[in-house]
């Protein structure tokens, strides 16, 4: 428990800005916006879920980048700022010109400041402050993407129905802004830093005091690294569009969207408790066999999901499942790559692996999406996605052993030969 006197402060302040940053947030809303939107507009739903491809992909490929920056000044002054920019770039989706260049226009800007508000900055200094129990600490850090999806339905709901800044879906960006900036941001200025060298545990430093860790180089140059990085992609892509229209998915078995609501809320529910029980279990066994059953059981849910007039209950069900999965999968990427790549270049490290993460993520409802316009349902992508599951959930599988510390400590330089 020294750990959590330790680091504990950081670790809520952490949890607190992944719920309130460009991760849960853009793919909480947009479910409850597709169907206003869509009757509004009348864009197709391919063209509506577009969106949040355009903000998953920009912001994907930036990881690395603002990765990259939080391994060289530090992860407080990037998050920082990305809470600020994401705040302010979401609330202008209120006066946003009812153009698809627009609105395309707009997620793009969310993607260029938002990704240093995710789980790239966060995570990386939760895995400074935690060892023994790096996989409940980064569960617990990453259950702010499910207090997100518990909440950001409901507010957006709400405010839609004009319960804050008018009525209609615009009123829910700027409603949901509120979060990164008034809430977020005070708390990352109180307590979120990195530890001093001489707080960290043990096992983080070498004998020199500076992080262990491979280099990016080197660790794209292993087969460990693209193991992981097929099997996030795999996982991605069937569970995004499968998250982003639930709500539609609902509706196609006959309930209502304030019921597809719900169903949303049950599957951050199953979320939250998949992150716990993951983490405690990859602290206590070996993280690869406990992803298998996590990872393939929402293929079932893909299969429950299919077809009409399935009671509320199964669709409940499925949801958990599915929930289950997408907590497994965030801290999938987060433990194997400091436990995989260590700390000295994690933050690139991470925002490569978590590039599937965010393209597949937002590839994958404009698939489903296009799907729905061509076939009036989405049983043909949630067939594909039954596969990808099961593919995603066994990779994993041939990672092997953890390397042990001398196996992540930069190699020695060759000694100088005198003049």
């Amino acid at each position: 428990m020294g750990e959590f006197r330790k680091g504990g402060p950081v670790l809520a302040a952490g949890m607190i800005g992944v719920a309130c940053g460009a991760s849960p947030i853009p793919f909480n809303v947009l479910p409850a916006v597709i169907g206003p939107v869509h009757a509004e507009l009348g864009w197709s739903f391919l063209e509506i879920n577009l969106g949040i491809t355009t903000f998953g992909v920009i912001a994907s490929l930036l990881s690395p980048v603002y990765g990259g920056a939080a391994d060289r000044w530090g992860v407080r002054p990037v998050a920082i700022a990305s809470l600020v920019a994401f705040g302010l770039a979401f609330a202008l989706f209120a006066v946003m010109p009812p153009t698809k260049l627009a609105w395309f226009g707009m997620w793009a800007l969310v993607g260029l400041v938002g990704i240093g508000s995710t789980p790239v900055t966060w995570s990386r200094a939760v895995n400074m402050w935690f060892v023994q129990n790096r996989g409940l600490a980064l569960g617990i850090l990453l259950l702010g993407t499910s207090l997100a999806g518990i909440v950001v339905p409901q507010l957006a709901r709400a405010a839609i129905d004009g319960a804050f800044f008018g009525s209609g879906w615009r009123a829910a960006f700027p409603t949901l802004a509120l979060l990164p900036l008034l809430v977020a941001l005070p708390l990352t200025l109180w307590l979120f830093r990195e530890p001093r060298p001489e707080e960290r545990p043990a096992g983080l430093s070498g004998a020199d005091g500076k992080l262990l860790g491979l280099s990016l180089g080197t660790a794209v140059r292993g087969y460990r690294f693209w193991v992981i990085w097929v099997s996030i992609a795999c996982v991605a892509l069937a569970f995004g569009g499968a998250f982003i229209n639930m709500v539609e998915i609902t509706r196609l078995h006959g309930f209502t969207a304030a019921q597809g609501a719900t169903v949303m809320s049950v599957l951050a529910l199953g979320i939250l408790v998949g992150r716990l029980v993951t983490g405690l279990l990859f602290d206590r066994l070996w993280a690869p066999a406990v992803l298998v059953p996590i990872l393939a059981a929402p293929a079932l849910s893909c299969v429950l999901l299919m077809g009409s007039g399935a009671p509320l209950g199964t669709l409940m069900a499925a949801a958990v499942l599915l929930g289950f999965a997408a907590g497994a999968e965030s801290d999938l990427i987060a433990y194997l790559a400091g436990r995989y790549f260590g700390m000295a270049h994690y933050g690139k490290i991470y925002g490569m692996l978590y590039m599937p993460f965010g393209i597949g993520s937002a590839i994958s409802p404009a698939i489903y999406g296009a799907v729905r316009d061509a076939t009036g349902n989405y049983d043909a992508m949630l067939s594909v996605a039954v596969g990808l599951f099961l593919v995603g959930a066994l990779l994993p599988l041939l990672l092997g052993r953890y390397p042990e510390a001398p196996a992540l400590a930069p190699p020695a330089l060759p000694p100088t030969v005198p003049a």
